[in-house]
């Protein structure tokens, strides 16, 4: 196994051995030391190759796995030894990942996502789950509760990116993930751009006249609100999509419906009352791909940088600000204003704003380089959340 030693195997029982290691990813700046402890039956047989991948359970207690070899690891135990993420912050969490991605790693696996671990939030069938598949072809999707948990799978090393959504066309922007941009130390290394196309569900033998409510997301629901409404049916927002169809299969509901993917309705076994039920065609979600370290930006292609700042309050600060990027004929395509929280100097001001903003360029541009520069001047804050390839797929 690339990376891994052996440094020693003590029987303590009949029944099992225990096999301690020691891991050192080949990264040259991260290198934390992780202790990896292995129950195995004394009568099995231990043979590592070369590609061997010992792997925990996932978020949500599914069963470890073990790699190519006869073992069979019946209990993995992760010591929570320190490990050091960005800034000098160090994490106590367990880690289950002992082939952490680095840049170099990311950058080569990146065109095939080859078994990559990418985290996603939802269920199986959710949009985000398409998105990941479109980001990382042949990765392997894990679902999370929660945007926090696919953030925090990330850092703890437990996946090796996160797929999330940012933006809409229709319903804006996910404001809960740029608060999570800024409160986590990940990086934007590329984005997607997925059609959003919205059906609606209902279990087997249920016809349209039959409903009296419907489940799904609350952009879902807004997406499709003339559409619903035509069809007078109450509308209950949920945590995702997919959940909602998930919902209604397993409970059997007969009066309820959901406003799904058609990937959701095939896994839970609803059937398509209705499809392309969203009031705009011209519906699409961008999703960003999200991970432990930046990629190195180019020019040889299209490049998006996003970054966040904040600026003290006077007359035409904004002004100034998006000023640089005009007088470099840099193109702007998002800005974003979030409430300032815990602000570093202590002040309680209400209403002090930070702005999040996306520009055409690479960070390889020494156009680029210098408008940052040129903001850091008068910034109070300021943070390159990413330089990545733009998605030119909807273009």
């Amino acid at each position: 196994m690339a990376g891994v030693a052996i440094s020693r195997l003590k029987i303590t029982s009949q029944a099992a051995a225990v096999i301690t290691s020691d891991f050192t990813p080949p990264s040259r700046d991260l290198r934390p030391r992780v202790k990896i402890k292995i129950s195995v039956a004394a009568n099995q047989k231990l043979r590592y190759g070369p590609t061997v991948t010992l792997v925990s359970s996932s978020l949500h207690g599914g069963e470890a796995g073990s790699g190519r070899g006869k073992c069979k690891a019946e209990h993995i135990e992760f010591e929570k030894l320190p490990e050091p993420l960005h800034d000098g912050v160090v994490s106590n969490g367990p880690v289950s990942l002992p082939r952490p991605l680095s840049s170099t790693s990311f950058s080569k696996s990146a065109s095939d996502g080859s078994r990559l671990r990418v985290a996603y939030q939802g269920v199986s069938g959710a949009y985000s789950e398409l998105a990941a598949a479109v980001a990382f072809p042949n990765c392997e999707a894990v679902p999370c509760e929660q945007f926090d948990t696919a953030f925090e799978a990330v850092e703890r090393w437990l996946v090796d990116c996160a797929v999330l959504p940012i933006e809409n066309s229709l319903g804006g922007s996910i404001h809960r993930n740029y608060d999570l941009l800024l409160r986590h130390r990940l990086h934007i290394v590329g984005e997607v751009k997925l059609a959003i196309r919205h059906c609606l569900l209902a279990n087997n033998g249920i016809k349209l006249e039959d409903l009296k409510r419907v489940l799904s997301h609350p952009q879902a629901l807004a997406q499709c609100e003339h559409t619903l409404s035509k069809l007078g049916l109450v509308r209950e927002a949920v945590s995702d999509t997919a959940g909602a169809a998930k919902f209604v299969a397993e409970h059997k509901l007969k009066d309820t419906g959901a406003v799904a993917s058609a990937a959701a309705a095939r896994i839970y076994g609803l059937n398509i009352l209705a499809e392309d039920i969203q009031d705009d065609s011209d519906n699409v979600t961008r999703f960003l791909m999200l991970a432990r370290e930046p990629i190195i930006p180019g020019t040889d292609k299209p490049f998006k940088t996003s970054i966040v700042f904040s600026l003290e309050e006077g007359p035409g600060a904004l002004f100034k600000a998006l000023a640089v990027f005009a007088l470099r004929n840099i193109n702007l395509t998002k800005i974003e204003s979030r409430p300032l929280r815990n602000s570093s100097n202590g002040s309680t001001k209400c209403f002090d704003y930070l702005f999040y903003l996306d520009f055409e360029a690479s960070m390889a541009d020494l156009n680029a380089q210098n408008a940052l520069g040129h903001l850091e001047e008068f910034a109070t804050m300021l943070r390159v959340l990413g330089s990545y390839p733009v998605d030119g797929s909807m273009i």
